[in-house]
């Protein structure tokens, strides 16, 4: 059964006092409620396309009793958030929400007539000192009493607060899921259930590799789905060049098809469970681990014997299959949990498939002279970095999916159409894979992302004595004249998935130059994906308590809760540790 929905509740909160007082606030009262409904129903979706759910409390709060029955019925309505709104003063001890588990909103209306602005400054204040950060909304200019319109940037801090709570919360009581263990020791390979519980409500779930050979060898999956997978990959999935000097017969390659294929819908099932392996028999095995993510270690005592996991990562993580257009399943490469993490924020937050790269080389404009002749220009001209992935990259990177204006971009699965799906899918060569590194064998999707498309990567790293940090660069992907990106592509491997990355610079700290980003960055992967959602995913790391180390979002679009200015006002990145620190993690 699919799991519910998190939602946001709204709880409309009222001067308490009756007698000529409260009477006359109720419809305004709960007029913005409903209007907050409206407002993050109409605009934003959950992953699976539905639209976001909100709760209203049955009647407006004035005091601890309704209150404590506002809080009753959230509680058997799955609200991961609540969202206080009031046009005027209310007891803000009295009337605030205690659930500690619950990310927390305050809207006080911006009006004369009465003190929402008083009470909003006394409601951040008793949560403050409840320990219980909230954020803080107020419109900037004067509204008129009997103005029901939600100003502009009240709509920006609502829908940005909601966004993020609901990625933040649907996290909760799910699972990753990492089959096999550490690759090649990178130590983001270490699946952490204390960082997964504590920061994120997440069960780490563990299954050995040999889990997939079983259920090839006892035939548990469904043969149906499996012959389908095979056809569309032969329909579909042309091979690339294959650059071995001793390469696979053409008997070998066929046989490692068939097992690829099998084996995508083998790890899918074991992360989700399928309704079919009940009607087969398999009651177990149906059942699923309840994920939200997973990863696969493959390399290297899976690589060296069998088949390597590119494409069978490639197509969880696209948006469509053989089955169709779907929700992209976040998924990570060598099993680098804190970059699939990563990955899943990204994908939370914008509904999108996510792409997995190594952060391979920094090229200097004078390095690309050098190398290939061309001078850098255009988003080029201050250098660029090469994100490269070894053939597992979601196949949504390709930046053949088009918006409304005939752009290159990265769609919300409900969004993309056929065309764009075969787009990407013609845009992809299936080289055999690089025997050096995969002995087994296998195929690496091959393609150069086009389309110089807004983007943004982000990275989740582990640092000791001050536990996860965060790391968000938004920048643009880069088209190379042809020559040049073959000439550049060919130092590295030109059989792999191939981006060319221009962080936007800010002229000073890890954004001064293209290099110090490279030499910032904290680790060897890092996660992508279309568009500038860098404030985005700054107001979620508050939310689960997690620093950001580096980032080039503008200040002005910074939104954490109000208390973080208690940490410092001059250095926003400084409070920010300061803040997650003092907090803790947010299922502590």
């Amino acid at each position: 059964m699919k799991a519910e929905h998190v939602r946001i509740g709204i709880r409309p909160v009222i001067d308490g006092r009756w007698g000529g007082i409260r009477e006359g606030l109720e419809e305004q009262t709960m007029g913005m409620a409903v209007a907050a409904k409206e407002l993050i129903e109409s605009h934003l979706r959950y992953p699976d396309g539905a639209p976001v759910e909100c709760v209203i409390a049955d009647g407006t709060i004035g005091g601890g009793e309704e209150a404590a029955r506002c809080a009753q019925k959230f509680s058997h309505n799955n609200v991961c958030a609540t969202l206080s709104v009031t046009p005027c003063w209310c007891y803000g001890s009295e009337t605030m929400d205690l659930d500690p588990l619950t990310i927390k909103a305050v809207w006080g209306f911006n009006g004369t007539e009465r003190p929402g602005a008083v009470y909003l400054a006394a409601a951040m204040a008793a949560h403050a000192q409840r320990g219980l950060p909230a954020f803080s909304i107020y419109g900037h200019d004067v509204q008129d009493k009997d103005d029901k319109s939600i100003p502009a940037d009240v709509q920006e801090k609502i829908l940005r607060f909601a966004k993020a709570a609901v990625a933040t919360g649907a996290m909760r009581n799910k699972a990753y899921v990492g089959v096999g263990s550490v690759a090649m020791g990178i130590a983001g390979s270490f699946l952490n259930p204390d960082l997964m519980q504590k920061y994120f409500g997440i069960r780490a779930e563990w299954v050995d590799m040999s889990e997939i050979t079983r259920r090839m060898d006892r035939g548990i999956y469904d043969p149906v789905e499996a012959e389908r997978a095979l056809k569309w990959a032969k329909e579909h999935c042309p091979e690339g060049d294959d650059n071995n000097e001793h390469p696979h017969s053409r008997e070998e390659k066929d046989a490692e098809w068939e097992y690829v294929t099998k084996m995508t819908i083998i790890v899918r099932d074991i992360l989700f469970g399928n309704p079919r392996l009940d009607e087969l028999g398999f009651h177990e095995e149906a059942l699923g681990r309840n994920a939200i993510v997973g990863g696969f270690q493959g390399q290297r005592m899976w690589t060296d014997h069998k088949p390597n996991g590119d494409f069978m990562e490639s197509m969880l993580n696209s948006s469509f299959d053989w089955n169709g257009i779907r929700e992209a399943i976040t998924f990570a490469t060598e099993n680098d949990t804190l970059n699939g993490m990563a990955m899943l924020f990204l994908h939370l937050l914008t509904n999108q498939a996510t792409v997995f790269s190594d952060v391979r080389t920094y090229w200097s404009p004078d390095a690309v002279k050098r190398v290939t002749g061309w001078t850098a220009q255009g988003k080029a001209e201050n250098g660029f970095m090469h994100l490269i992935n070894s053939g597992a990259s979601a196949l949504d990177g390709t930046g053949r999916e088009k918006d409304g204006a005939g752009n290159a971009a990265m769609k919300p699965w409900w969004d993309i159409t056929e065309k764009d799906a075969d787009e990407c899918l013609k845009a992809t060569r299936w080289a055999p894979a690089n025997l050096g590194y995969f002995r087994g064998g296998g195929f690496s999707s091959q393609f150069s992302t086009t389309g110089e498309m807004p983007v943004t990567m982000v990275r989740l790293n582990m640092v000791e004595g001050i536990g996860p940090v965060l790391q968000v660069a938004e920048g643009y992907t880069v088209d190379l004249p042809a020559d040049v990106d073959k000439t550049l592509l060919d130092r590295t491997d030109p059989t792999w998935p191939s981006t060319w990355f221009a962080p936007r610079l800010t002229g000073k700290g890890a954004f001064k130059d293209v290099y110090s980003v490279m030499a910032n960055w904290g680790a060897n992967h890092g996660a992508w994906t279309y568009g500038h959602v860098g404030a985005d995913v700054l107001t979620m790391a508050s939310m689960m308590r997690i620093p950001v180390s580096m980032h080039n979002v503008p200040e002005e679009k910074i939104y954490r809760p109000h208390a973080w200015s208690a940490f410092g006002t001059c250095d926003p990145e400084g409070a920010d540790y300061r803040a997650c620190a003092a907090y803790g993690p947010l299922y502590r």
